[in-house]
């Protein structure tokens, strides 16, 4: 491949992104699919800044003999100034599929999304009411001085920062949209339905909340470096290093500091001063952040034709309707190919191990395990009825880690033979072993997926 015309890895990976923003342009693509995609692209790119670009700018701060020794062809500052000027157009597009597309054709279907300024007398009453019982408890000003520290902000965080009309003071205030839905259906009529942001309850309720004149509020949202930094995978304790970093992972250093385009210039150099940030951590945006919330984006009309035609897996021909798999297997292989077939065979054939009275042995690869994980369940019953189980379990599949090392321990707990990350590779293969006693000996079962 020497001297072939190559794309860079990250400008490669956001033509693919901006190839998912394309589908929320997409108007052949039912309205609520589109703006699902809307939602794909923020997560997606959420990922990229604290994950890659927390790579590369930690790449562009190594010394040029260090950079040479790791034999990279990458250029780190004209990369991340690529990176920059491509995210800038996309968001550009993002805002006018929004604006121009979704917005007007929610309104069409007769859904409206309300912003705190368009609030009816009776709408404002609601959110008074939904202000003091839901969101008040839950959120707080901070005020600041001129020279006063500023706050820790949450790394994905939602705040609001206001200008106040005395002594130069800002105030800081937590959008609660972890504790409370992003989306707020209002009271409405006419066949019409409105919805609001949370954040716009709060706004047309912010005098209450910060008891003095106020001139301007901003929205505003940090990321911080995701990436677990390990020194050196082949020496020491993997795991023990995994979890020290894990820790470090949400005060992590800040990656994307979004804002409300409209901040003032003096506002904003305020705040790069006060949290500590650089130019290249400000991305300026809209009135509102983190998109991804609109996967729980509500349809208030019901009306099926605003999503896509559900399309459920279908049933294996041979695997359906059996009471047991392995007498199956016993006879013949089956091939299940995914997302097109039920999964739910996979878990099936776990749990039929685990109650078998036959079976002595389960091995088992894990890569990304649920907070609520069937299989699981199944290895620990496996235990509880005495047959040996053994995992590998992945602890460095990226923000599931926790999970995947939360899951070890109660494996672990019950007695089963746990293994974790090799240095230096990711296993992302599903391998799956089941050893049952039957006449001549034991008989292996297996399950390979890539």
């Amino acid at each position: 491949m020497e001297n072939a015309d190559m794309i860079k890895r990250d400008i490669s990976w956001l033509s693919f992104n901006h190839r998912v923003l394309q589908e929320a342009g997409n108007e052949q693509v039912p309205l609520y699919e589109r703006i699902k995609f809307l939602a794909i692209y923020s997560s997606n790119l959420d990922e990229f800044y604290r994950v890659r670009v927390a790579s590369l700018r930690s790449f562009k701060d190594l010394k040029k003999k260090d950079r040479r020794k790791l034999d990279l062809e990458v250029k780190p500052k004209k990369e991340l100034k690529e990176i920059r000027r491509m995210v800038q157009e996309q968001q550009e597009a993002f805002g006018k599929i929004f604006r121009k597309g979704i917005l007007p054709e929610l309104e069409r279907h007769g859904i409206h999304l309300a912003r705190d300024t368009d609030f009816t007398e009776t709408q404002q009453e609601f959110a008074r009411n939904y202000f003091f019982e839901k969101i008040y408890p839950l959120t707080k000003a901070l005020f600041l001085g001129p020279d006063e520290e500023a706050p820790f902000l949450k790394n994905r965080g939602l705040y609001f920062v206001a200008e106040l009309e005395e002594n130069g003071q800002l105030a800081v205030i937590d959008i609660p949209s972890e504790e409370l839905p992003r989306f707020i259906t209002l009271p409405s009529g006419n066949g019409k339905h409105y919805i609001t942001f949370l954040d716009d309850i709060i706004r047309s309720n912010l005098g209450e909340l910060l008891d003095r004149p106020y001139q301007g509020v901003y929205s505003v949202k940090l990321s911080r470096d995701a990436e677990l930094y390990i020194d050196d995978e082949y020496s020491g304790d993997l795991l023990d290093k995994l979890k020290k970093s894990l820790d470090k992972r949400n005060i992590g250093l800040p990656t994307r500091f979004l804002y409300d385009a409209t901040m003032p210039e003096d506002l904003l150099k305020r705040l790069r001063g006060l949290f500590d940030l650089s130019k290249d951590d400000l991305i300026p945006g809209a009135r509102y952040h983190n998109f991804n919330d609109f996967f729980g984006f509500p349809n208030p009309t019901g009306d099926p034709a605003l999503h896509d035609s559900p399309l459920p897996p279908l049933p294996h021909p041979q695997l359906e309707g059996l009471d047991k798999i392995l007498p199956f297997l016993k006879e013949q292989d089956a091939m299940l190919h995914f997302p097109y077939q039920k999964y739910d065979y996979v878990p099936r054939l776990i749990e039929e191990a685990a109650s078998d009275p036959e079976v002595a042995a389960i091995k088992i690869t894990l890569y990304r395990v649920a907070s609520r994980s069937a299989i699981v369940e199944s290895l620990l019953k496996a235990r509880r009825n005495g047959k040996q189980v053994t995992a590998f379990i992945e602890a460095k599949a990226r923000f599931d880690e926790e999970s995947n090392l939360f899951w070890g321990e109660q494996l672990e707990k019950a007695g089963a033979h746990v293994f974790y990350s090799y240095p230096g590779i990711k296993v992302h293969t599903k391998l799956l072993l089941i050893q049952r006693k039957e006449e001549g000996g034991l008989k292996n079962y297996a399950y390979l997926g890539t």
